[in-house]
């Protein structure tokens, strides 16, 4: 029997893509949230957007105004969630209108999303309160709107912030986040982080606490706790004026001093790694 050409594991699988950070915040942080994109015209041509999740944890759907929908989560499970995804567009391409793609089940090597996508496409994630992208505007289907209102009692507020890149403010419960997914390299992000928490300034303002990382797809996400009842707009100065220093952190290659080393410690036994 031949061997089958098993998919290789890729630890920053969305690496390369515009949209590397919202990718992976999609896949692991975002409740509800999408984003258009398009296959290069090599596969095709055709209009798609990327979304958090479908009904019944589908890999893709085509709605029946004909737009094909894609998961970033229930798409496969192998080493390579490019790989996966890409898979699920191509296999959902004959799909008719209000069919849902089956389970694709073990993949072989193949096209991922970096070999499929059109680049010139611009990247913007849509952030939204619940899962209506599953229906097109003014379409009433009662088995999905009650699969819909079902799966939107369990999202949590969210909101992309516009004054940098990869950050989202969440409310659970009655406490607030910034989660915000860093693109550059981990251990150099633990660095920088280490050297602004031994000086005692990773507060995003006065009042916030940094809590650790979560680590995702190649990547970190550091979650910082804010002040009670602080909201999405009231967040994006701050994080604007922040950016910098833990830019100035990133560009310092000067080896930790003692305290640094300690610090990053602390964060390392902070983080939790989601997949």
């Amino acid at each position: 029997m031949a061997k089958k050409n098993r998919v290789p594991f890729v630890p920053r699988p969305f690496e390369g893509l515009a949209g590397e950070v919202d990718l992976v915040a999609m896949r692991e942080i975002v409740p509800a949230a999408s984003a258009p994109a398009r296959l290069t015209a090599e596969f095709g041509g055709d209009d798609l957007l990327l979304v958090t999740v479908l009904p019944l944890d589908r890999p893709a759907m085509r709605r029946k105004d004909g737009l094909l929908l894609v998961a970033m989560r229930g798409a496969g499970a192998s080493g390579d969630p490019s790989r996966d995804i890409a898979a699920a567009i191509l296999a959902a391409k004959d799909l008719e209108e209000g069919d849902l793609l089956p389970q694709l089940g073990n993949l072989e090597a193949g096209p991922r999303l970096q070999d499929i996508l059109d680049p010139t496409v611009p990247w913007a994630v849509t952030v939204t309160e619940g899962y209506d992208f599953w229906l097109p505007e003014g379409e009433k289907d009662p088995e999905v709107q009650a699969a819909l209102e079902q799966a939107n009692e369990g999202i949590f507020p969210t909101v992309k912030l516009a004054s940098v890149d990869g950050a989202y403010w969440c409310r659970m419960g009655a406490r607030e986040y910034l989660r915000w997914g860093q693109s550059v390299d981990e251990e150099k992000l633990l660095d920088a982080l280490a050297r602004l928490q031994a000086k005692r300034e990773t507060a995003i303002e006065e009042g916030t606490k940094l809590l650790g990382a979560f680590r995702a797809c190649g990547l970190q996400i550091p979650v910082w706790e804010m002040v009670a009842g602080t909201e999405p707009d009231e967040l994006e100065k701050p994080v604007a004026a922040f950016a910098p220093k833990l830019a100035a952190a990133l560009a310092d290659d000067a080896p930790l001093t003692a305290d640094e080393r300690r610090a990053r410690a602390g964060l390392v036994s902070r983080q939790v790694t989601i997949r």
